[in-house]
């Protein structure tokens, strides 16, 4: 084997991770693409609801990480938390098939197992996700961290082939129209059953490979008991256990309760949205208060909360393609794709697509980049995912703009938003990921990788605010004609709807004002994506003006 060959190769273990978080996610990725449609149409509730809900949904599958990390770091190991996280999700998807397959007889039981599938899937999400990350990072060498952006991107591809996977299988079999363009309600069990299957497969793959290939370096096998650890596992001076006073972990208590209290009384968050903002802030605090940090981990710590306060904005204006971008597909999108009517919860599957093509060569342009010398450091990689994700959002703004109540975007636009967002994606989120493996303290990995995860919560818990603010699609204008009412001389304030109306408005599930974000009227889907150009571009900006600083403070990691 060449010098050159032998450096470009990876550990058998990140394959197996790969296998294993490409299941996960097929069953997460297909679940979600019919989530918010299953929502509206078999349970009956309004898309500024299933908006929220998705929202929180999201925002609490990547807050319980946090515990998760926490639970592994201090009692099960990595290991042990996967296979449980993994068969907990596996679980939930039972109870969302079974929800699908009640609503028709009885909604209000179809409602609450929903509630309950949910609520499991978010635990075994949280037990899962921190820690196969984690692992990733702790396959390679010391002398060979330098490949963790590519192995990232790798395992990345891992995630998105999956997501293609669940987003091509799942609607195919579980978002069904026919001719007429009548969706069948039944049919969305079928999608919950096989992202299901899925689920089962990935926690087996693990089972049956993880003490063959999870190894580290030397041999020894990855994730087990923390019990089990010697000093061997952590570089030379490094703590090996995190000294939190009693007095911090006070204040962090104080902290989460005070900052629950502002964000849901004060801001108007929703309960769920205001424990998620909390628990960000009051946990990174208790971090940076451990007495064993050295001068140079505090730093580096600081860069990766630095970096997550500006995923925030890209999670929120990516994570549109599970509600608004699905409705628009839905109600104000032409489908038609090569004569084929594509159905509105497959759209994003270009998304997954784009990733599975373009993962390689984003994995070997850094790669050549990093030969060169010329590899950007990882914060200006994912400022430049926040100014792509801008442009994308510019570009489909201007594509609406003329559109009016009943014209059709082209399906064309939509995948071009999903090539540019997935060009982003691959800029900002395994490199997001590699860096927290870089710069983490092996002691709090898994925890500071929970912490990671929860600014893609408060990310999702702000999509899901940001959703909710869709305007009227020209569905909405169709039906209200239908019911003998002019919707835009409504919202237009030029006609006032009598109650009988406004019921009449209420039960069709469509709202007889516009929406309204930081005091801002939004008027019409111009408007609403300009929002998300706006929120993206100046996180991009500032981004890039703090490289010098972001840089120092890494010292010497890129």
């Amino acid at each position: 084997m060449s010098s050159e060959t032998a450096k470009l190769k990876h550990p058998k273990g990140l394959w197996v991770l790969f296998g294993t978080e490409m299941w996960e996610r097929f069953n997460f990725y297909g679940m979600r693409a019919l989530l918010t449609l299953f929502i509206v149409n078999s349970l009956l509730l309004k898309e500024e609801e299933a908006s929220l809900i998705y929202g929180g949904f999201l925002g609490l599958c990547y807050l319980t990480p946090m515990l998760g990390g926490f639970i592994a770091d201090r009692f099960l190991g990595n290991r042990n938390c996967i296979l449980l996280g993994g068969s907990l999700m596996a679980v939930g998807q039972l109870f969302l098939f079974t929800s699908a397959s009640v609503f028709s007889s009885n909604i209000e039981l179809a409602k609450t197992l929903m509630w309950i599938a949910l609520g499991i899937i978010i635990f075994g999400n949280g037990f899962f996700k921190p820690n196969i990350s984690s692992m990733v990072g702790s396959l390679y060498p010391k002398q060979e961290k330098n490949k963790l952006d590519t192995a990232f991107t790798i395992f990345y591809m891992g995630i998105n082939l999956g997501a293609f996977l669940g987003q091509l299988i799942c609607p195919i079999i579980g978002d069904v129209k026919d001719v007429g363009g009548i969706r069948d309600v039944h049919a969305f069990k079928w999608g919950f059953l096989a992202a299901g299957i899925a689920m089962v497969l990935g926690t087996i793959v693990f089972l049956v490979l993880k003490n063959k290939y999870v190894v580290s370096p030397e041999g020894k096998p990855l994730g087990g008991l923390p019990s089990k650890r010697d000093a061997s596992d952590f570089e030379e001076g490094e703590s090996q256990k995190a000294v939190f006073s009693a007095k911090a972990l006070i204040l962090a208590v104080v902290a989460f309760a005070g900052l629950g209290l502002l964000f849901h009384y004060v801001f108007g968050q929703n309960v769920i949205y205001s424990i998620i903002y909390a628990s960000g802030l009051s946990l990174a605090g208790l971090i940076i208060s451990d007495t064993s940090l050295t001068k140079v981990e505090r730093d580096r710590i600081l860069v990766i909360y630095i970096v997550a306060f500006f995923v925030i904005f890209f999670w929120a204006a990516f994570e549109q393609a599970g509600s608004s971008l699905t409705f628009i597909a839905d109600n104000q999108t032409d489908r038609n794709f090569f004569g084929w009517q594509m159905p509105p919860s497959m759209v994003q599957i270009f998304n997954g697509l784009f990733v599975v093509m373009l993962a390689v060569p984003f994995s070997l342009l850094w790669d050549k980049l990093r030969v060169r010398d010329r590899e950007p450091i990882s914060p200006v990689k994912q400022a430049i995912g926040l100014a792509l994700i801008a442009v994308s959002y510019f570009i489909i703004a201007f594509n609406v703009k003329d559109l009016g109540n009943d014209g059709l975007l082209a399906i064309k636009w939509l995948i071009l938003l999903y090539l540019i967002q997935t060009c982003a994606e691959l800029c900002l989120s395994p490199i997001g990921l590699s860096l927290v493996g870089k710069l983490a303290p092996k002691r709090f990995a898994s925890l500071l990788y929970g912490v990671f995860f929860l600014s893609n919560a408060s990310g999702y818990a702000l999509a899901g605010t940001l959703g909710a603010i869709l305007p009227a699609t020209g569905d909405k204008f169709t039906k209200a004609q239908e019911l003998g009412i002019d919707l835009q001389a409504v919202l237009d304030k030029t006609v006032t709807p009598t109650a009988e109306q406004l019921k009449l408005l209420a039960d069709n599930q469509i709202s007889a004002i516009n929406p309204v974000f930081a005091g801002f009227e939004i008027h019409n889907l111009f408007e609403f994506f300009m929002v998300f150009v706006v929120l993206t571009g100046i996180a991009s900006v500032i981004m890039f003006a703090l490289k010098p600083v972001l840089k120092r403070m890494m010292h010497g990691v890129r």
